[in-house]
């Protein structure tokens, strides 16, 4: 394709699985799914092709223990429960910055779960050290945490990690983990809440 018919047309950019970008030249920019195209590695990512790591029945929306039902939780209230980077993480599908989280050189023993819901999420025996400055871990509690694909860096796809039952954005996993699982779940710190055992 030379480059004269790039720029003189605009792109199609279509997603076609979680670790693949499509490009082809076409009209108007659009965003869609696509089944055939020129396909291009995205942007170095390796982005997990695992639509989702929970199984097909939905966990139940009472957090357990607490009486509290998250689904009829307000913005303003989340904003009076969590800090202001707890929220930017979780409600907002922020990013803390690398090396900045309180968990994620922390060797201590325990169950790490969700600041929004007090899931349970991650076990410490399964985080290891990614190198990476945020949490990581290889494997989630049982279906307490959810994916799906996430566009929000148009030129790398990834997947989204979420609490099963608040929804709380956690961070993304990628397929390039250790075993058993080759998963790297990279976690923000400030979605987490340690209980040592």
């Amino acid at each position: 394709m030379a480059s004269s018919s790039l720029s003189s047309s605009p792109l199609r950019f279509s997603a076609i699985s979680s670790s693949f970008l499509s490009i082809s030249p076409s009209s108007p920019l659009l965003i869609h799914r696509r089944r055939t195209t020129l396909s291009l590695p995205a942007m170095g990512s390796s982005a997990s092709s695992s639509s989702s790591s929970s199984s097909s029945s939905q966990p139940p929306r009472e957090v357990q223990g607490s009486g509290v039902d998250v689904s009829s939780v307000s913005e303003e209230e989340w904003k009076k429960r969590l800090t202001q980077q707890q929220y930017y993480v979780t409600r907002q599908k922020g990013t803390e910055r690398a090396f900045t989280g309180e968990y994620w050189n922390t060797k201590t023993t325990g169950v790490y779960h969700c600041i929004c819901c007090d899931t349970p999420l991650f076990e410490s025996k399964t985080k290891f050290d990614s190198g990476t400055g945020w949490p990581s871990y290889y494997k989630p509690i049982g279906s307490n945490v959810k994916s799906k694909l996430d566009l929000s860096i148009f030129f790398m796809p990834r997947t989204e990690v979420l609490c099963a039952v608040c929804d709380a954005h956690l961070g993304h996993v990628f397929d390039d983990g250790p075993a058993p699982t080759g998963k790297r779940y990279c976690i923000n710190s400030a979605s987490l809440k340690l209980k040592p055992e």
